[in-house]
């Protein structure tokens, strides 16, 4: 086996680097030098991406990510330390790297986790916990290194002077298993990962790194990829990015629209921090050694994470005068590192610059658009305890960004131009973790039980009362109230995504289902390893027991053309030790479930992500994982 290690050189000096034999593009990473002329070289655009789990922070550190060919050569593409919070990463994927490598069919990729310095928390009584941390065998975890295997008749083929996408999905809610019942909690970890070459993305593209050049007249420019939280480390590929008219910018916390946006773009000094977010249709070109994306925002400077300044992002839950009290609070410091507190208190000046994602507002807003139940990430000053972790951040020089915020709710009624709910959650936190005192300047302060949403435009009519909602959008301005909260979007939950999570305790089963074929899969409700684990369908905040769905057939099924995208499935079956292999198609994981499940394997875990039609009581699944202990 040949050993290829990328190298680790970084930065730019004028324009795009030359650094491929043949071939000019930004890329600060190779799978081998230029002075061998036999070698052709291709780009895997790499994303990263979770299904979410029951955490408030997962705070780990990639060490390395391997790609194996079929000759068995293999290439390490990440070589640098990548610390995340992974819980960051549900209902959006990141753009990873996109270096350059040997040109070659490759079969898998194999990921190393470092637990040694993880920061991971869960929900207890309304405020996040830490956990005590162990693996299968409860031991205390430190690296773990899995691989998961491309589908066999999908692998991942880089091209000789093109790009080709690959998704790496982290199944947090498959990875690990939750003993509430401990003080602390308990979570055992069994890392599962899905790997996907043809990959089908229904959530936002980011993109981050350093800003190379602009070209106004072809509204275009490029960018050296540095993922995730890094402001520090080196770089990971290149990437040219397309906007248009109506694109968004945020540069230094002053917003544009389109072609001004993109002057201000071009008047930055190279290597400043830059990041494009795109639709989950932006990668739109893979016909070159350096893909193109298409943005619909762009944010640069001051206004991302930086070495000039500490942010903090997480959810408003009280305001008293221009102190913030946040809750959930994940701070990225100048240095990179990353760490979790259940609350900071934010202190907001008269020259605080305040900006809403994704609207260009003439003159900015002030202070006042912000407020409780409101998702911000702001920069400034930051103040530790003595362990390092975020305490207060000084903002009276800094900037606030208003970013999305999802609210849960059942529908109350329905109303002109808006609706009432009774509040479950915001941004994953209870109601009754929020102040919402001085949200109205005329005594109708938010109330978590009749929560005021103005609708606009969305038509809201076929909305049933007492149905579940998922509301997308930003919180009224302080002391505007009601209403209390500006929707974007509002999706019913017979629409909004569900996960069908199923456990066995005792260290897992050996016969697990009734029946399993590539129509479906069919649990069997009567498995004595079900009693007193969990098994429910979790749609938001509400988590509902199964049991009765189980012992009335609850089939688990991708074949649903209608509402599963054929293109996007992904199933995925296997264990930490002998590797996981994942599947886009029903009929190659129905055959490789019935090799796995031989009488000795068990199964552990299995984690479906889908809607469900209760007249068929049936899951229609895009993705099944199902871990083997």
């Amino acid at each position: 086996m040949t050993v290829v290690r990328a190298r680790t050189r970084s930065g730019a000096r004028s324009g795009l680097r030359s650094v491929m034999c043949g071939f000019t593009a930004v890329l600060a990473l190779l799978a081998t030098a230029c002075g061998n002329s036999t070698i052709d070289l291709g780009t895997p655009v790499i994303t990263l991406t979770d299904t979410s789990g029951d955490f408030t922070s997962y705070i780990v550190t990639v060490t390395s990510i391997i790609l194996t060919r079929s000759d068995g050569n293999i290439v390490q593409p990440l070589s640098s330390l990548q610390r995340v919070d992974l819980t960051q990463l549900a209902g959006v994927v990141e753009l990873l790297e996109a270096p350059a490598i040997a040109t070659g069919t490759y079969v898998s990729a194999t990921m190393t986790i470092d637990y040694s310095t993880s920061e991971i928390t869960v929900n207890q009584n309304g405020h996040s916990a830490p956990v005590t941390l162990v693996d299968s065998a409860g031991a205390v975890p430190t690296t773990k290194t899995f691989t998961v295997k491309f589908d066999p008749a999908n692998p991942l083929v880089i091209t000789k002077g093109k790009s080709s996408l690959a998704a790496l999905d982290i199944d947090l809610a498959a990875s690990n298993s939750i003993n509430f019942t401990t003080s602390p909690a308990t979570v055992t970890v069994m890392p599962f990962m899905t790997a996907n070459a043809k990959p089908v993305y229904d959530t936002p593209i980011h993109a981050r790194g350093l800003f190379v050049d602009a070209d106004t007249t072809a509204n275009t420019f490029s960018m050296n990829l540095r993922p995730l939280h890094d402001v520090t480390g080196i770089l990971l590929g290149a990437l040219h990015v397309q906007t248009g008219p109506s694109t968004y910018f945020n540069v230094n916390g002053v917003t544009y629209t389109g072609p001004a946006g993109l002057a201000a773009v071009a008047a930055l000094r190279e290597n400043t921090q830059i990041a494009a977010v795109g639709s989950s249709t932006a990668v739109t070109d893979l016909t070159g050694v350096t893909p193109i994306f298409t943005a619909t925002a762009v944010y640069a400077g001051t206004s991302l994470e930086s070495t000039i300044a500490d942010h903090v992002s997480g959810v408003v839950a009280a305001r008293t005068g221009n102190t913030l009290t946040v809750r959930d609070a994940l701070m990225v410091d100048r240095l990179s590192d990353v760490t979790f507190s259940d609350s900071v208190t934010v202190a907001m000046g008269g020259s605080t610059v305040v900006s809403e994602d994704g609207v260009a507002t003439a003159p900015l807003l002030n202070t006042a658009a912000v407020s409780v139940g409101q998702h911000i990430d702001v920069s400034g000053q930051v103040t530790t305890d003595s362990t390092l972790h975020p305490v207060s951040l000084d903002a009276a020089a800094g900037q606030v960004r208003l970013q999305p915020t999802t609210l849960w709710g059942a529908l109350n009624s329905v109303g002109n131009g808006g609706i009432s709910v009774s509040l479950l959650s915001i941004d994953n936190l209870e109601p009754a973790q929020f102040n919402f005192s001085g949200t109205s300047s005329t005594g109708l302060d938010a109330t978590p039980s009749t929560y005021a949403v103005n609708t606009g435009s969305i038509n809201v009519s076929s909305l049933a009362v007492s149905g579940l909602l998922k509301i997308d959008g930003f919180a009224n301005a302080f002391g505007s109230a009601p209403p209390d909260f500006n929707a974007t979007a509002v999706t019913p939950d017979t629409s909004a995504q569900s996960q069908v999570i199923v456990e066995w305790g005792n260290g897992g089963t050996t016969a697990p289902f009734i029946s399993q074929s590539a129509t479906g899969i069919l649990i069997d409700p009567s498995n004595p390893n079900l009693a007193g684990t969990v098994h429910v369908i979790r749609t938001g905040p509400r988590a509902v027991d199964i049991t009765p769905l189980l012992q009335a057939g609850l089939t688990i099924s991708t074949s649903n053309a209608t509402v599963v995208n054929q293109n996007a499935i992904v199933l995925a079956i296997g264990n930490l030790t002998n590797g996981i292999s994942s599947f886009n198609t029903a009929a190659a994981f129905s055959t490789q479930v019935g090799t796995t499940l031989n009488g000795t394997n068990k199964v552990n875990k299995l984690v479906a992500v889908g809607i469900y039609d209760p007249t068929g009581n049936t899951f229609n699944a895009s993705s099944i994982d199902i871990n083997v202990q």
